[in-house]
């Protein structure tokens, strides 16, 4: 795509202003890891709601969504009106982990469990960021701006890795929180600008249904759909979600920047809100794509090029450099989230543990080394990724997460919910959810759900559908190893479990909200119903 003056204009804007906030950040310094990793705990809601938001939206949504659109896999979106999860990491998780004063998820396991939960979270985390969010956003970046800006993918790839990875070394938490804020205003936008004038290009709203087609607007398939049963999409999806969005470090580190329970909780009910702008401003795209390339007025050779093509072809000078913008935030943005998550597990989770003496200084240096060798291992994983996502990329990313979510869902739910599990039941749980999700994709990769026999039938069940039955087996094991081991005391848990909240705390919880919020939480969730009900076909 030929890029004129105007369009290299905004988009050099865009760095600029990106860079000289990042810039204004980096100049206040990180004085701790407190400053580094959680941004001195200070952050105001709407600069809360917005970073998650703007992590949340990367790779998979601006490549992947669009393509799932065009693809006619509408039942994916299912994934996007996961609001209503977001609801619950600020009503019922963020108390309890605000209350303890973690830094992170395993931290946070450590103080409601033992070291040995913190061990395997925190190990089980950073690897399996390097292999689905760092490396899918790099490849993504890499299709975008080689489709955006007519470079080769690897120098594409590159450029996203060095120019975000930057910043976020630098500047750690607050550069991250502040950028993407500025993200997710430009990513809205040019999004908003691309849905509009596709619309106009097909003919409306009215005419996009007529042209697509029922299928492209139904969300709801038989439970007994190979591909995307409603039974999956909405029950396991709800347990991957309530892993995503409530017990991953990714999101949940946004949360906890904030200076109190309530500024978090709004900040997660705004994040909510935004949430359900991705079926409007990605996926409608995506059918709008798919109508256009029937017409025979856009072309794409695979799903993954949807929305780069749409911006090459439907886009007049000034907005294409908006657009481009508006992409290259949300993959920047994304990938500076896990960068900053990732190197906050590894200095607070690992290398403060094995060396507890270490000085703030010391361990600011080892948080900007472990981003780096992060951006290096996601970079060099990406021909395996290519040979893994044969779907769409949204797809491969949703199946992942449908295997390792469930042990770690079932963990923090029971941890949260019943004061009864013990450490040993949750161990027992996290060792089997990797034994089993092990089992899974060796199955996949040696049968490829072909053939007869118990692997052949294994790797043929819905990823969805397998989500539900690996959390009910989990939910069995831990509480039944529970009930086989002794009872942890109620001081070893006090505050981390309800149950054991101190009549201090129940009336702290109950002042940390008003009407507003409660309003606002069931509004939201009157909403995603009513999308819901829309799109049944």
């Amino acid at each position: 795509m030929v890029f004129e003056t105007l369009d290299w204009i905004v988009l050099v804007g865009y760095f600029a202003v990106l860079l000289g906030v990042a810039y204004w950040v980096i100049r206040q310094e990180n004085k701790n890891t407190e400053d580094y990793f959680l941004a001195g705990r200070n952050m105001g809601w709407f600069v809360i709601g917005a970073s998650i938001f703007a992590s949340n939206i990367g790779s998979e949504h601006v490549v992947g969504l669009a393509g799932t659109g065009a693809a006619g896999n509408m039942p994916l979106a299912h994934y996007e009106l996961h609001a209503w999860i977001v609801l619950l990491l600020g009503w019922l998780f963020l108390p309890f982990y605000m209350r303890s004063g973690v830094f992170t998820m395993p931290e946070f396991l450590e103080k409601r469990f033992d070291s040995r939960s913190r061990w395997f979270l925190s190990i089980f985390s950073i690897l399996g960021y390097i292999l689905t969010k760092v490396s899918v956003t790099i490849y993504a970046g890499g299709i975008v701006i080689s489709n955006l800006l007519g470079l080769d993918f690897t120098t594409s790839a590159l450029l996203t890795v060095l120019v975000t990875g930057l910043y976020t070394i630098l500047g750690g938490m607050r550069a991250v929180v502040y950028t993407e804020a500025i993200q997710t205003v430009i990513l809205i936008i040019g999004a908003f600008i691309i849905t509009v004038l596709g619309l106009n290009a097909v003919g409306g709203w009215a005419e996009l249904k007529l042209a697509a087609g029922s299928t492209h607007f139904n969300m709801w398939r038989p439970p007994s759909d190979p591909d995307f049963p409603w039974t999956g999409m909405v029950i396991g999806g709800t347990i991957v979600g309530i892993w995503y969005w409530c017990t991953d470090q990714y999101i949940v580190q946004r949360t906890l920047s904030a200076a109190n329970i309530q500024v978090g909780r709004r900040g997660a009910i705004f994040g909510a809100y935004l949430k359900i702008l991705p079926i409007f401003i990605f996926l409608v795209p995506g059918i709008i794509a798919y109508v256009l390339k029937e017409q025979g007025v856009l072309s794409y050779n695979k799903s993954d090029e949807v929305f780069p093509a749409l911006v090459q072809y439907l886009l007049p000078t000034g907005l294409r450099g908006l657009v481009a913008a508006g992409l290259m935030a949300a993959l920047m943005s994304s990938l500076a989230s896990v960068f900053n998550s990732s190197s906050t597990l590894f200095t607070v989770d690992i290398f403060k543990k094995m060396y507890p003496n270490s000085s703030e200084k010391h361990l600011l240096r080892i948080g900007r080394i472990a981003t780096i060798v992060v951006m290096i291992v996601g970079f060099l994983w990406i021909p395996f990724l290519e040979e893994l996502s044969k779907g769409t990329l949204y797809q491969y990313l949703q199946s992942v997460q449908a295997y390792i979510a469930p042990p770690i869902t079932a963990v923090f739910l029971l941890g949260i919910l019943w004061k009864r599990t013990t450490s040993q039941g949750a161990i027992s749980t996290l060792l089997l959810g990797v034994v089993l999700a092990a089992l899974r994709i060796y199955a996949e990769l040696a049968t490829g759900g072909e053939g007869s026999g118990w692997m052949a039938s294994l790797a043929k069940i819905n990823f969805a559908h397998l989500a539900i039955y690996l959390f009910l087996i989990y939910v069995f094991v831990c509480v039944v190893v529970s009930l086989l081991t002794p009872a942890p005391t109620e001081e070893s848990i006090r505050g981390l479990t309800f149950g054991t909240l101190t009549e201090e705390q129940k009336a702290s919880a109950k002042n940390s909200y008003n009407i507003v919020d409660i309003l606002a939480s069931l509004a939201l969730i009157a909403a995603v119903i009513g999308v819901m009900v829309y799109f049944t076909g």
